[in-house]
């Protein structure tokens, strides 16, 4: 039986556990800034907060293979077209669902942002990568999961809904550009580009459609510092890392837990109850995940 390997997932579960609770994070926010001026200050953040990171592990680490890869013209030509293309990405996916959430319900955002787990393993099929049926068997009760979870009465697709759903798409991009990217060259590196990239794009954006005043975004750095640290500058690190040669069907399963986090956050954090559906939601979703990492081998074994 093929070893599972449990060091990428719990990365990537690590990841939703922050985005999860940065739903909150970006909620308070809104209440000072626009959602570019969030945006550009956290990504920015996010990519400083890199920097001595790099500078630290090049020095307890200089013979590392992830940062061999970047030794070479042709390795600091694939570097940088990585954090460019993730980080344009990041930008037009981050900013298409702060600016939906505006005009949508939570729930709703929250299920439609969650179709990329169903969307990964659909693009996937163009790029010729076959999952087997017990991920498609996981996606499908993860959907499930995610609308007992989220969805509280009918759904319709508004305006905001449709920016979430655009979000949702670019999202999947994300995830398979990282999945490409991610075993040819160093992430940390890779990560902290796009972030000065998405930071960029977003500035620009904030100046032509927004007036911000340094007084609110110090009114908001509590919410705007966990964005950037955390959310950024870690989490997006750890799923860069978590992606390299893992499946990205699994990896969109994992990832898509943040809504289950996010809900747990506002349980904790807010004072908010969980009703029996959402917690069939959050049950429906950990077998699905759970499914989704057990080895074809295994169903092989007990069909014969």
């Amino acid at each position: 039986m093929k070893k599972i390997n449990l060091k990428q997932p719990f990365l990537l579960v690590l990841t939703a556990f922050i985005w999860g609770i940065a739903f909150v994070a970006q909620s308070v926010s809104m209440d000072y800034i626009g959602p570019f001026t969030f945006n550009c200050v956290r990504n920015l953040i996010g990519g400083l907060v890199l920097l001595p990171c790099i500078a630290l592990l090049n020095r307890i680490t200089p013979d590392a293979t992830s940062r061999q890869l970047t030794a070479t013209p042709e390795g600091k030509r694939t570097l940088l077209r990585g954090g460019l293309a993730c980080g344009m990405i990041l930008f037009a996916a981050s900013n298409l669902q702060q600016i939906g959430i505006q005009y949508t319900t939570v729930g709703k955002a929250g299920f439609i942002t969650a179709l990329y787990i169903i969307l990964v393993p659909i693009f996937s099929l163009f790029l010729k990568k076959k999952c087997g049926v017990n991920v498609w068997i996981g996606v499908f009760l993860a959907l499930i999961g995610f609308y007992l979870l989220t969805m509280k009465g009918s759904f319709s697709l508004s305006s905001g809904d449709l920016l979430v759903l655009l979000g949702s798409v670019v999202f999947t991009l994300h995830i398979l550009v990282i999945d490409y990217f991610s075993p040819r060259t160093d992430g940390v590196k890779m990560s902290c580009i796009q972030f000065f990239v998405c930071g960029i794009l977003s500035g620009v954006m904030m100046l032509l459609t927004e007036e911000p005043h340094i007084p609110d975004i110090l009114a908001a750095w509590q919410p705007v510092l966990y964005a950037g640290v955390l959310s950024c500058g870690v989490a997006y690190t750890l799923q860069i890392i978590g992606q390299r040669n893992f499946n990205p069907t699994i990896a969109s399963l994992l990832l898509s837990l943040e809504s289950v986090f996010s809900v747990l956050a506002g349980w904790l954090l807010l004072g908010e109850v969980l009703s029996a559906r959402e917690i069939m939601g959050c049950v429906l979703i950990f077998a699905a995940i759970l499914l989704a990492q057990i080895p074809m081998s295994v169903f092989a074994k007990h069909t014969k």
